[in-house]
């Protein structure tokens, strides 16, 4: 079958001569060209072109009649009358450049005599930077160097291995640009300390140049391959122990690990030597993503590290949680026997939470007793209890995740404003932007030195149809009489702030309203009865909705004249605290009916009046509004 297939080869390569043979016959059938010194010149040389004429191929017998032309590329430089032609060329730039040998017969027609291809080019620089590298203990070599200038003629590149025991192994790269080869062998740790030695070689047809030598062990320049299969395990499931376990090449000596929080852009770096696979975290925290990457190396001193590891990304176990809740509280009385206290708690940050929290503990007991009163489990932030007014009492909180709870946070239910000589002085609020408050005030006089803390609140205005809105809090120290208040705000709504200082068990508070931002009203109150008491009106309404009030109520503008009467209406302006819902007005003449109407004020101006309402106001006789000819006008 070797024979069989050595004939075929033999024969191919025979045709294929037979082609060329016959290509060139036909080309050049005409004449030769010839090239003196060569075809293949370095830069700045000069060549000697020839061409001349075969027996019985020119136009005549007569030489005068046979002109020879010879074109540089499709450029005539040279022409001659007779059987030859031969011109010195100079200047030729890299690269290579075509030379045609041409018969013109006549004017009009030419023919091919035969042509050739010059190469300019340079001598091959040394190669600069040889280094070889072996990509883990079953790779192969590999070497790369710089080539250097190009020389812009086919150039060859052989790569060249000696070692112990006579050992030699090359190959060569035809590749124009070639800068790197792979030699195909592996080096083996039989003899580590044995010495390698490395050259490469560039070869054209000016020259040739070779590398300095480069001399290397196994140990130098093999890299190991990149650790895999990491995984990590804590003991007992607590983060106190971690573990983190890997694979990695049998003759891996150093490991360097690097890991961090999925949230920080800064790595923890941790160097070990003969780990076999396997190292200790003591420092990681709890419930935490992290990503791991670890890279190897073979010696101390010599090679080089691989490269890092893929990411291995997990999250550590959870641990119970640490601190305790921020809790706040809200006192309202119901009747003379009962009162609502209801409980709000923030939720904890994640390094104190350290896990995932299921659910709070909430208990509340009377403190003269100790024994607890109510407990309940919640997963909300809130908790709400209806107790009796007499007694004193006290809640307590904790958080629970899987693996146990936090510390309770325990807080005496007590009347936030009790102590008026604790009350803060001058509490005003004012914009910090759209969505941001800046509250400021005074200590509260002589008692200032007892504050150990302030507590700003602030939610919006309760509406009567709508459910309890959310309560914001924050603690300030003793020694600030400012805090911004921030995140929640929504601009034209109202917000109920309260100050509270603290000292032990007792509370001192300060209200105000105030808006970040504000305009007018975007209607009116709706007057929704008017009755007749004592020979006075008392009128009552209903409040603009919280979306159409546009920032804080500031004062109410009661506006009544005679109907019919062209004169400027009367009016009576009333503060929003004095009487939120009702008011009455005893300059009325009785007997006269009247046309009444209000309007709402913030800090921007006026709203549009509501509905106007008539009133006949009848004496002392007084009715009712259901009595006395009362009709809604339309405004």
């Amino acid at each position: 079958m070797a024979q069989t297939n050595g004939g075929c080869s033999l024969a191919l390569i025979f045709i294929i001569v037979l082609l060329l043979a016959k290509a060139n016959i036909d080309v050049c059938k005409r004449g030769d060209v010839t090239v003196k010194p060569s075809r293949v010149i370095s830069l700045g040389s000069a060549v000697n072109i020839s061409c001349s004429l075969k027996p019985e191929q020119g136009c005549s017998q007569y030489p005068s009649v046979n002109r020879l032309i010879l074109y540089k590329f499709d450029r005539q430089i040279h022409f001659l009358h007779g059987y030859s032609l031969s011109s010195q060329v100079t200047g030729l730039p890299l690269g290579t450049t075509l030379f045609l040998c041409k018969l013109a017969c006549s004017k009009n027609k030419e023919f091919r005599i035969c042509g050739a291809e010059i190469s300019v080019g340079v001598v091959p620089e040394q190669p600069q930077n040889l280094s070889c590298i072996q990509k883990g203990e079953h790779g192969t070599v590999t070497c790369i160097w710089d080539r250097g200038r190009d020389t812009h003629l086919y150039t060859a590149y052989t790569l060249q291995l000696t070692g112990p025991k006579n050992f030699t192994w090359q190959r060569q790269c035809n590749d124009h640009y070639c800068d790197h080869l792979d030699l195909g062998i592996n080096l083996t740790p039989e003899l580590p300390e044995s010495s390698y030695t490395a050259k490469v070689t560039a070869t054209n047809s000016l020259g040739n140049a070779s590398s300095i030598p480069s001399t290397f062990t196994f140990l130098d320049i093999v890299r190991p391959l990149p650790p895999w299969d990491i995984r990590i395990k804590c003991v007992n499931a607590s983060v106190s122990r971690c573990i983190l376990q890997w694979r990695d090449e049998v003759l891996v000596l150093l490991n360097r690990l690097r890991y961090r929080p999925n949230s920080s852009r800064s790595w923890t770096m941790v160097n070990a030597t003969n780990a076999k696979g396997r190292q200790d975290l003591l420092d990681l925290k709890p419930f935490t993503e992290y990503e791991f990457q670890i890279s190897s190396k073979l010696h101390l001193y010599k090679g080089s590290w691989s490269d890092w590891s893929e990411p291995f990304r997990t999250q550590t176990p959870e641990e119970e949680p640490t601190g305790t809740l921020d809790v706040w509280y809200m006192k309202q009385p119901i009747d003379y026997n009962r009162q609502q206290i209801s409980l709000f708690w923030k939720n904890m940050s994640v390094s104190e939470a350290r896990g995932k929290i299921l659910h709070y503990l909430v208990t509340l007991q009377e403190v003269a007793g100790g024994k607890v009163t109510m407990q309940n489990i919640t997963e909300h932030t809130s908790w709400t209890w209806i107790i009796p007014r007499t007694g004193n009492w006290a809640a307590t909180v904790s958080a629970a995740n899987s693996k146990g709870s936090s510390p309770p946070t325990r807080i005496n239910i007590t009347d936030l404003c009790e102590a008026e000589l604790l009350a803060p002085r001058q509490v005003s609020a004012n914009s910090e932007g759209v969505d941001n408050m800046m509250v400021t005030w005074e200590p509260p006089g002589r008692a200032a030195p007892a504050v150990q803390e302030y507590v700003v609140e602030w939610r919006e205005p309760h509406s009567r149809s709508d459910t309890q809105p959310p309560l914001n809090w924050l603690r300030s120290p003793p020694y600030n009489v400012s805090a911004l208040i921030s995140g929640n705000i929504k601009p034209y709504s109202c917000y109920e702030i309260c100050v509270c200082a603290l000292s032990g068990d007792q509370r001192g508070c300060s209200s105000i309203r105030s808006n970040s931002k504000h305009k007018a009203p975007l209607s009116g109150p709706h007057i929704n009865a008017i009755s007749e008491e004592k020979g006075n009106i008392v009128i009552s309404w209903n409040e603009i909705p919280a979306q159409e009030q546009m920032g804080c109520i500031l004062h109410y503008r009661i506006y009544w004249k005679e109907q019919d009467s062209n004169s400027q209406p009367q009016l009576c302006e009333i503060p929003y605290r004095v009487s939120p819902n009702s008011h009455s007005i005893d300059s009325l003449q009785p007997g006269v009916t009247y046309v009444l109407w209000i309007t709402a004020l913030t800090a921007a101006g006026e709203s549009p009046p509501g509905n106007k309402r008539e009133f006949h106001l009848q004496g002392e006789d007084a009715a009712t509004l259901g009595q006395a000819p009362d009709r809604l006008a339309h405004s």
